[in-house]
């Protein structure tokens, strides 16, 4: 099973820039896209409803701002929205198919760089969001969270670390966060069961040589439930194109749907 995520930075300047042709290629079952940018209604079937795929789009209620995706091969068993509290549904940041035993999840967190205020929207977030994680991993269900998470984790996993460590994206509450996820609530970074390696990066800012020099940051994750560790098979990172501040990030299980 093929599971893609990527924050597309506005889905319409994606396309333009050649993702969809791109995805045609990739034998994906699953595709999870993030920061869409969109209202449903601005999306003709061609190309932002691939052929073979069920489509889903959770728009945020401010035109071009945020929203999710979901594309799959086989058609769900369910398809949720939201979380259940304004601050997240307003914004379109949660879209979940479920297949049987099996959930997938796109998922974007909020960004706390534009100022203190969104800051704070972020903390309180990542606050409210613990619950449902533990209410899903007591559920049985195996998830699969794709995303853009807004943090980098370790020091391995954005480049100047030491400059960032004021920063949102690394401050040490977010990351404090990340270490409650991956210990105590039982969640797995499955990119780093395949590769451990430093200078694996998702996003790049548009200042400066940051692409080109391959000074990253990686904060887009597949963050998945004990019993499909096992199952992680393959991670890439795709950066022979460009098309986003973002790059996609392909992960293979061993899993049938």
């Amino acid at each position: 099973m093929r599971v893609i995520t990527f924050n597309a930075n506005g889905i319409r300047s994606a396309a333009r820039k050649g993702f969809f042709n791109w995805l045609a290629g990739q034998d994906a079952d699953i595709v999870c896209i993030q920061e869409t940018k969109a209202q449903i209604h601005q999306l003709p079937s061609d190309p932002y409803h691939p052929a073979g795929h069920h489509c889903y789009y959770y728009d945020a209620e401010r035109k071009g701002y945020s929203g999710v995706a979901l594309y799959a091969r086989c058609e769900p068993d369910e398809v949720r929205t939201g979380l259940g509290w304004p601050e997240c549904d307003r914004e379109g940041r949660w879209l979940e198919m479920r297949f049987k035993n099996l959930s997938v999840v796109s998922l974007y967190l909020p960004s706390g760089s534009s100022s203190a205020e969104r800051q704070t929207v972020k903390f309180d977030f990542l606050a409210r969001l613990a619950e449902p994680l533990q209410a899903m991993r007591a559920s049985g269900r195996e998830f699969i969270l794709c995303g853009d998470w807004n943090i980098a984790h370790k020091e391995i996993d954005l480049k100047n670390w030491r400059a960032n460590r004021d920063h949102s994206g690394f401050l040490p509450e977010e990351r404090a966060w990340m270490d409650e996820l991956f210990g105590p609530l039982g969640w797995v970074d499955a990119f780093r069961i395949v590769n451990p390696e430093p200078d694996q990066y998702t996003w790049w800012s548009n200042r400066g040589q940051a692409w080109a020099n391959n000074v990253g940051w990686r904060i887009d994750y597949q963050v998945v439930t004990p019993g499909l560790a096992e199952k992680v098979h393959a991670a890439a990172i795709y950066r022979e194109e460009r098309f986003s501040d973002h790059a996609p990030l392909i992960m293979d299980y061993h899993y049938a749907l």
